[in-house]
C-alpha cells in the first residue's frame, strides 16, 4: 500500500475516533470524496490496523443507527427557517 494512502487512512481513522464526526465531515476536512473516506475506513483500514478498524466500525455503526434522526432534525430546521 502506498505510504501516503496508509497515512491518510490512519489519520482519517484517528480523526473520526477523536471527534466522532460523520464521513461527510471527515471527507470535507481531508478534501477527498465521501466515497473515498468510506472505502478507507470500511475496507482499507481493516488490512492496516484491525484494532483501529474495530473502534472506527463501532462509530460508523452508531452513525448508521442515528442517521434517520439527524435527517429529521435537519428537515425540521429547514422548514422552521422557511416559516420564520
Amino acid at each position: 500500500m502506498v505510504k501516503n494512502l496508509k497515512s491518510r487512512v490512519i489519520n482519517e481513522a484517528n480523526h473520526i475516533i477523536n471527534t466522532n464526526e460523520t464521513i461527510r465531515q471527515v471527507a470535507q476536512k481531508y478534501q477527498v470524496s465521501k466515497s473515498t473516506v468510506h472505502k478507507d475506513l470500511s475496507e482499507r483500514l481493516k488490512g492496516i490496523d484491525q484494532n483501529l478498524f474495530n473502534n472506527v466500525n463501532e462509530i460508523l455503526q452508531d452513525h448508521l443507527a442515528e442517521r434517520h434522526i439527524r435527517g429529521g432534525e435537519v428537515t425540521k430546521e429547514k422548514y422552521a427557517k422557511k416559516k420564520g
